[in-house]
């Protein structure tokens, strides 16, 4: 089974877009991640619906963060994208009406949704501006160990 890695995505979309003065287009943004732009344009178009980005058209044109980077969480993030299953475990259900089955589900079901409430406590609580804060010590840290030139993100 695969990762829904659409949290991850897009917070490396916003985070290229943080460091940028000017608006970012869907061009740029797609060749920073390695996609096609009209796959930034359909993130972008629901971001924007949540109030997290902005366009801008025209000359000069694309896209913007739209609220202080102190004030969007991880956890805006994933809610934005609709709060995708956050577990790729699921429960057997093969036999509903087992009872050894029902008990198995049962302390899973739970496990699940106190491990799903400190996840999410936790997404609440790291920022965009963490992540930059992040990504900067680590350019700085780099910078004193190498020559920047052929590094991947390091501009």
């Amino acid at each position: 089974m695969s990762r829904d890695s659409r949290v991850s995505g897009i917070l490396h979309v916003l985070l290229h877009m943080a460091e940028e003065d000017a608006p970012v287009t869907s061009e740029h943004l797609a060749k920073a991640m390695r996609t096609n732009p009209v796959v930034i344009r359909r993130i972008m178009a629901g971001l924007r619906q949540e109030g997290l980005v902005r366009s801008e058209k025209g000359h000069g044109g694309g896209w913007r963060i739209a609220r202080d980077l102190s004030t969007v969480t991880l956890r805006d993030i994933y809610e934005a994208i609709g709060s995708p299953e956050i577990f790729a475990i699921g429960n057997r259900t093969e036999t509903p009406g087992c009872l050894v089955e029902q008990s198995v589900n049962a302390a899973i079901n739970d496990a699940f949704d106190k491990a799903q409430i400190l996840l999410l406590e936790r997404f609440g609580e790291v920022t965009l501006a963490a992540l930059s804060a992040d990504f900067h010590a680590r350019i700085t840290r780099r910078a004193n160990q190498c020559a920047f030139e052929d590094q991947t993100h390091a501009s």
